[in-house]
């Protein structure tokens, strides 16, 4: 019998498969021309997260200032930007949660619509490691915000660590909504893990004991774990870059990329933005509000890549309604070279298509 169902995919694109079941068939009971379908709306484009912010939440003028970046997300971090004292760190925290509350108050008495820097899509806090004393207070704390939805998880070794994090929101989470959490790779272990740590599920659900939806790569923690000595080629780490990008988008997750150290120097950040989106990474953190600017226009496709993607999705449809399914699309170097164009390279096409639509980035028409 032949039967078709919808893929569900991180950008929301619906892919309309065919396939046939086990079973004993006819050859007259199978259609002619199964055809693959494809469809790229507007509608379909979601909010993108390309770059990350660290905010350190020990200072109220960075705290003041948080409200003003453009950052797709803001990371208020009650980690390593705190020093390590237990005064510090709660003199930090009950700092942010101060922060946070009042700019709750403040959104609620405001006409809809009038800030949205600090939506709850846009808010998370990286709370301190289970291996330290204040993991459990961060985490009582944090949760009683409820404009915070996503929790940054430091030094994620294993899914033992996960399973440590789930049963402390089960304890003392809220009642209501999911909390998102980001797994921060820094360590060998981690990275020998990391297949598992990507599969993970709570055990509680989603709403009680929080959804994985992020793999992040911490490369200084790593490089300090491994010995691995850096260098402006950015050489020696491509394997454990490659590997957490390939597992995040095996298992459905977002892979954001690491620091860039070097703040000063944009056109070296803008040159590690294309390497790690080329590696497969969809964001980046960043260390400093001058970061944010290059790395959004990096996560992004160009002109050019934008206008063969129209291309590919506007002749391939011509193809499909001919009832082919394969194209030879033109070059454009005068020699009248072409590139075979089929069904995996449509369905990068479209991926190029939808980011470009979530970013507002004009789409050429062709007819």
């Amino acid at each position: 019998m032949y039967t078709s169902f919808r893929l569900s995919h991180p950008l929301k694109s619906n892919y309309l498969v065919s396939q046939f079941r086990c079973c004993p068939v006819t050859r007259s009971a199978r259609p002619r021309h199964p055809v693959r379908q494809y469809s790229v709306t507007q509608e379909q484009a979601t909010p993108l997260r390309r770059s990350y912010l660290y905010v350190p939440a020990s200072s109220d003028r960075m705290l003041q200032k948080s409200l003003v970046t453009g950052s797709d997300v803001i990371i208020y971090d009650l980690e390593d930007s705190v020093a390590p004292s237990e005064g510090d760190k709660d003199d930090a925290r009950e700092r942010l949660i101060e922060f946070l509350t009042a700019r709750l108050l403040y959104e609620s008495k405001t006409a809809e619509g009038s800030d949205e820097l600090l939506h709850p899509s846009r808010i998370a806090v990286r709370i301190n490691s289970i291996h330290t004393p204040f993991f459990e207070r961060d985490i009582v704390s944090i949760l009683t915000i409820p404009s915070v939805r996503t929790l940054v998880l430091p030094k994620v070794h294993s899914v033992e660590d996960l399973e440590t994090v789930t049963d402390a929101m089960e304890a003392f989470g809220r009642a209501k909504g999911t909390i998102n959490l980001v797994a921060s790779i820094e360590s060998a272990f981690a990275l020998h893990n990391v297949g598992a740590i990507a599969a993970w599920r709570s055990v509680y659900g989603p709403e009680k004991g929080g959804e994985l939806r992020a793999l992040l790569f911490a490369a200084e923690d790593f490089c300090a774990d491994t010995s691995i000595i850096r260098t402006p080629t950015r050489q020696e780490l491509l394997y454990p870059r490659s590997k957490i990008a390939v597992t995040a988008k095996a298992f459905g997750l977002e892979a954001i990329d690491m620091v860039c150290v070097n703040y000063n120097d944009l056109e070296y950040l803008r040159n590690e933005c294309a390497d790690g989106r080329r590696l497969g990474f969809s964001g980046k953190q960043a260390i400093h509000p001058s970061q944010v600017g290059t790395i959004q226009s990096t996560f992004v496709p160009n002109e050019q890549e934008i206008l063969r993607a129209a291309k590919i999705v506007h002749k391939m449809a011509q193809a499909h309604a001919d009832q082919k399914g394969a194209i030879g699309l033109d070059l454009g170097d005068k020699k009248g070279s072409k590139e075979m164009i089929d069904a995996p390279m449509l369905k990068q096409a479209e991926k190029t298509i939808q980011i470009a639509q979530a970013t507002g980035l004009p789409i050429p028409t062709l007819s």
